[in-house]
């Protein structure tokens, strides 16, 4: 999906789990009505894109050069890229190994790849946020449970992990469309099960200096994640040359649907 004028700066927005391009529908305007060319894309293995098989084919160095090849195809040198979950962790990936296409990163609710490894392996407190991603490597009994009673259980996590108002009963239909998409439940599962394969690589090899962010950054982090913690967004900027942090304090791991009109102004100042 793509918005704007097509002479505007290019502005990239990834979405990540359980959404699909929809995810950003609160700032697709805003951003269009700035003079930002916006391009939306479903990433692999959601709503109407590729769904590949295999657990490899989801590993998030693949998934970044997915991207890559959208810069290509739309004749991109450099862009603005926006994040939020795993649409986040592609972000940072391309901003460290391909920073040369990348004007500014914008993240929402993600920490550096780096500080999330050193906080599973090390701190308690996030290992039993993450429970779910430890779950989700159990092959087709997740897609059960996921699926079962219209995925009853997908909306009651999606639901469940927002403000009361975060997500409508028409949003939850447009998603569950999205779900239903022949092997898309197992896409959207798979980039867990290929995060885990690539983490336990990382626990058992030679531990390198984290990796710094050369691009300038922007974090938007709201505090009431349940999920993934605030702590770790501190270190996060922190590795990052030009970087500036801002939290909203009674948003949830949903920012840029709890705080949209905040979030549409900080994004639309920080890409001009």
């Amino acid at each position: 999906m793509t918005d704007g004028p097509e002479e505007g700066m290019p502005v990239i927005l990834l979405h990540g789990f359980p959404e699909f391009h929809f995810g950003w529908r609160k700032q697709i305007p805003a951003l269009a009505a700035a003079g930002f060319r916006v391009i939306i894309p479903d990433q692999r293995g959601y709503n109407l894109s590729d769904k590949p098989k295999g657990i490899s084919s989801y590993d998030v160095d693949i998934l970044a050069k997915d991207i890559i090849g959208l810069f290509d195809h739309f004749g991109i040198q450099k862009a603005r890229l926006v994040g939020h979950d795993w649409g986040a962790v592609v972000a940072w990936t391309i901003a460290i190994n391909h920073p040369e296409h990348l004007e500014k990163l914008a993240i929402l609710n993600v920490p550096h790849p780096d500080v999330m490894a050193d906080f599973v392996l090390n701190n308690a407190s996030q290992r039993k946020k993450s429970w779910y991603v430890f779950f989700f490597q159990i092959p087709l009994y997740v897609e059960w449970i996921l699926k079962r009673n219209d995925y009853h259980n997908m909306a009651r996590m999606l639901v469940g992990s927002g403000r009361k108002l975060t997500f409508t009963e028409q949003d939850v239909a447009e998603y569950k469309k999205a779900w239903s998409q022949k092997g898309a439940l197992t896409g959207m599962v798979n980039w867990y099960r290929a995060a885990m394969r690539r983490g336990l690589r990382y626990t058992f090899s030679k531990k390198s200096p984290a990796r710094r962010v050369h691009v300038p950054t922007m974090m938007l982090w709201g505090k009431h994640d349940i999920a993934l913690s605030y702590e770790m967004a501190r270190p996060s900027i922190d590795l990052c040359d030009d970087g500036e942090l801002t939290f909203f304090e009674r948003s949830t791991h949903w920012v840029q649907h709890d705080a949209s009109e905040e979030v549409n102004q900080k994004l639309i100042r920080f890409m001009r």
